[in-house]
């Protein structure tokens, strides 16, 4: 990718294109990511590790499906880089191509009975692709609607990528549903199970199209008018925002393992430990989505009106005491089950929908693309890239509660980190850095013209007094927002 200043200023972008913009693409990339979910339980432990008995067939499938969870922060520091320093738009763009060419590879790979050990070798190598994909296709999608909002409602446009979670699982389990139903088990089992993966080209083609019609968004055109860019947002996050780092991984984590356990988890214990059929389980977890898709905007406006920071918080303790009886809902048959299914995607709608919102405005312009998506994306290496298979052997060893007090960890590090953070509804998206150290440096300008100033400052005792709280101040802007125009060695004056 080129890091050339883009052309012309484009006509601005309309909400309703903004908002399609953000959530097709985002629905189109969850949509691929849930298919490989629902493969990894039903289908590929057959297709793909034929050789080992069913529960280790079943968690060798589930490691493959952890793969992306790894490499989803390397694809967020890849497509962070440039799309902090190139642009979103185009970023996006060769986001969805990469997740959409690994999806379809997918549908189009030999089974372990054609090509032997090869076979999963390839079906990693491809979800690694759908990784590095999604790394980088959540972030820049909540900066597209989020640097777009008007004042007052970023959460509200925040949400809406956010709905591309719900969205996607609702068409990949309706897809596999639908041919479950269609086809005999040996028919789905032999090509059915490839439709979806096949299918999704034409989602991608539909996805680019969008994309391509959007502009950059303006405060993004701000930070490039203002030379704002750093030369390695990676290396910046980790230097200047190693706190927001934290504390954005901690924020995100328990919506990380109450989502994957309704459904990866739920999916795999329902249909081989519970008896019930794939239809039939599917379709619980269909009917709980509706909920997961209604509970975001709700979040969403509560988040506007009351603040980030207070909704999560109340979220949280309500996810903590939902694991509390998570487990006695799984023993007591279908109702139980279709209560805690709903419960749980409720709560994970409420802790999504603001999501977005609070870990993009943890960073400023210049790293918010590579920050928010890493924050994020480690979370989910904690969150749920272990949590279907740390849950099968809690519920295995020690019984179905010990998944639901698994859960209550979660949430419970999940309301520390929101603890430990700040209120961050007031931030300014375009609040200018170069404003700021031009304010900092005019100040210091104006303090060294002055009569008192210069008579201070003939000694050295006077130069320090003078000069330590003013470079301290600035160079504590300075690392606040991610900018350096002062050296090191002038912010250790004692």
């Amino acid at each position: 990718m080129s890091q050339s200043s883009p052309g012309p200023a484009s006509a601005p972008n309309s909400q309703r294109r903004i908002l399609f913009a953000s959530l097709a693409g985002t629905t189109i990339e969850f949509f691929d990511f849930y298919i490989y979910a629902t493969a990894a339980v039903l289908v590929f432990p057959k297709q793909f590790f034929p050789s080992s008995d069913a529960t280790a067939a079943t968690l060798q499938s589930l490691a493959t499906f952890a793969i992306a969870f790894f490499t989803r922060p390397i694809g967020s520091a890849l497509f962070g880089h440039f799309g902090d320093r190139v642009g979103r738009k185009a970023t996006l763009v060769a986001a969805l191509l990469t997740m959409g060419l690994s999806t379809v590879a997918i549908g189009l790979l030999p089974p372990y009975a054609s090509i032997g050990p090869l076979a999963p070798l390839l079906l990693c190598l491809c979800r690694l692709g759908q990784g590095l994909g999604l790394g980088g296709e959540w972030g820049g999608a909540v900066l597209l609607a989020t640097e777009n909002a008007p004042p007052g409602r970023r959460a509200w446009y925040g949400m809406f990528p956010q709905l591309g979670a719900p969205l996607g699982f609702i068409a990949s389990g309706g897809i596999f549903l639908l041919l479950s139903k269609s086809m005999s088990d040996a028919d789905f089992m032999s090509y059915g199970w490839r439709i979806p993966f096949l299918a999704s080209s034409v989602l991608v083609v539909v996805g680019l199209w969008v994309r391509l019609k959007v502009t950059e968004t303006p405060v993004f055109q701000k930070a490039i008018e203002r030379e704002e860019r750093e030369a390695v947002p990676m290396l910046t996050v980790a230097r200047d925002h190693m706190k927001p780092l934290v504390l954005g991984t901690m924020i995100a984590l328990a919506a990380f393992v109450i989502f994957y356990l309704m459904t990866v988890f739920a999916l795999s214990w329902g249909t081989t430990k519970l008896g019930f059929t794939r239809e039939r389980f599917i379709t619980l977890q269909l009917i709980s989505m509706l909920f997961f898709a209604a509970m975001i905007p709700l979040s969403a406006l509560l988040a506007d009106r009351n603040g980030r920071r207070v909704t999560m918080m109340l979220i949280a303790v309500g996810i903590c005491l939902f694991g509390l009886v998570m487990g006695p809902l799984f023993d007591r048959g279908q109702p139980g089950i279709a209560a805690a299914l709903i419960l749980g995607m409720s709560f994970m709608g409420l802790t999504y929908g603001p999501l977005g919102t609070i870990l993009s405005e943890l960073y400023p312009t210049s790293v918010r693309y590579t920050g928010a998506s890493l924050s994020f994306n480690l979370a989910g290496i904690f969150g749920a890239s272990l949590a279907p298979s740390i849950a099968t052997w809690l519920a295995t060893d020690y019984g179905i509660a010990a998944v639901g007090w698994y859960l209550s960890g979660a949430g419970g590090v999940t309301l520390l980190g929101l603890f430990l953070s700040r209120e961050t509804r007031n931030t300014d998206y375009a609040r200018s850095d170069a404003k700021i150290a031009g304010a900092a440096v005019g100040l210091a300008v104006s303090c060294a013209t002055s009569h008192r100033t210069r008579d201070m400052c003939r000694s050295t005792e006077g130069l320090r007094s003078c000069g330590k709280p003013m470079i301290q101040a600035i160079s504590a802007i300075s690392a606040n927002r991610g900018i350096h125009f002062l050296p090191r060695q002038m912010s250790r004056v004692r």
